[in-house]
């Protein structure tokens, strides 16, 4: 077999990782580039000794230097993508066989890296993280429409994570027309908004947890913190909560709540645009309890150098969550960073146990839903952590 012009030689015993599944190269594992790739170019990986390893996308400009596509030496091109995202697409029609909402692709976990594809009923949102998809997103959506035929798609390329690829912040309509549509899950409605709402236009990452709230609800006083769109306020009010506070700091995201509440005729949910740091020290002042209390906070930490501080953050929230709950109680409480180990998650949860001085029981424990899978090699597609807490 040919070598390819554009290749890459790895340092000696770097591609242990490799080996192992996980996706990526890093820069300083590479001994020499060949053939001067640029950004988004395909190249070949060799190990020291030049035996092949397989071939990625390429980037000078990122730590991760190369993100692994295929250990044959295949074209990346229509039917590449066509196989991959049916592949994917077969997984969640088993996960879902009857819901038109749900990822489609979730990067590294589907073999697409860098990519990520939800569907809303007829619509298709799609961000693109590596420089290697980003160049390939016409074709990406040419696939898309054989697939799917959808009434359009968007792309919520927004992330300042493709800065560290070096390549611009876009927004905006790539086929077709969008409008704000309706999806049902488990039981309650949702109007999305593709071009505004969070992310790629809603968090179906929670989907799951938030139905973990049922056994705990009813006749239950709730404080659903950094509430967004509504997602466990709305299902505990569904479960037949007491009253349900929702507390976001996004107007937006307040404005969208209050439609989601309408839309699914719950009157016994209220909601406030402030700083929910602020709001729980403004609760612990005033002796106020809850019986529920859910933080599902955005991410406190984008890379290592910032985990110290994301703790601290992550402490003082669920210390003081924990000081205005009614004994009985239940903290739902969640981390969307995958720098933030399990072990330093539930570490945080302890620790600000003790220093809330309450006693606490570990009821469950869980992450992302079945369509957010997570990579066995690759610890970094484990970004989510859900736990929910008894509270004594």
């Amino acid at each position: 077999m040919p070598i390819r012009k554009k290749n890459i030689v790895l340092k000696k015993n770097e591609e242990r990782r490799i080996h192992s599944g996980h996706q990526w190269v890093f820069s300083n594992e590479i001994h020499a580039v060949n053939g001067a790739p640029k950004s988004g170019d395909i190249v070949e990986i060799f190990r020291h000794d030049m035996k092949r390893l397989g071939i990625g996308f390429y980037n000078p400009h990122s730590l991760i230097a190369v993100r692994f596509l295929s250990p044959d030496d295949e074209e990346i091109d229509f039917k590449f993508f066509e196989r991959r995202v049916e592949s994917a697409l077969a997984l969640r029609k088993k996960l879902y066989p009857k819901c038109a909402a749900f990822r489609i692709v979730h990067s590294e976990s589907d073999f697409l890296p860098g990519l990520i594809i939800d569907k809303y009923n007829e619509y298709l949102s799609v961000q693109t993280f590596s420089a290697g998809m980003d160049s390939r997103l016409t074709l990406i959506c040419d696939v898309l429409v054989s697939i799917f035929s959808p009434r359009g798609i968007v792309e919520r390329n927004e992330s300042p994570l493709r800065s560290l690829e070096e390549i611009p912040a876009r927004k905006g309509i790539l086929r077709g027309t969008v409008e704000p549509t309706i999806i049902e899950l488990h039981d309650l409605k949702f109007r999305i908004d593709l071009l505004e709402g969070q992310k790629t236009g809603f968090f179906l990452d929670q989907r799951e947890n938030r139905t973990s709230l049922r056994p705990f609800a009813k006749d239950a006083t709730v404080l659903d913190c950094f509430c967004n769109e509504g997602g466990f306020g709305l299902y505990a009010a569904h479960y037949g909560s007491k009253s349900v506070s929702g507390v976001d700091s996004s107007e937006f995201a307040i404005e969208k709540s209050k439609v989601n509440a309408t839309l699914n005729n719950l009157r016994n949910i209220s909601f406030q645009c402030a700083d929910v740091f602020e709001t729980l020290s403004s609760e612990i002042k005033q002796n106020r309890k809850y019986d529920i209390v859910v933080l599902d906070p955005p991410s406190f930490t984008k890379n290592k150098k910032t985990v110290a501080t994301a703790t601290k953050g992550y402490k003082e929230l669920n210390t003081n969550a924990l000081k205005i709950m009614n004994s009985g109680g239940v903290l739902a409480t969640a981390s969307c960073s995958h720098h933030i180990s399990e072990e330093t998650f539930l570490s945080i949860i302890n620790d600000s146990a003790v220093k809330a001085e309450r006693k606490i029981r570990l009821l469950d424990f869980g992450g992302a839903a079945p369509d957010h899978p997570v990579l066995s090699s690759m610890p970094e597609t484990k970004y989510l952590k859900f736990a929910l807490i008894g509270v004594e």
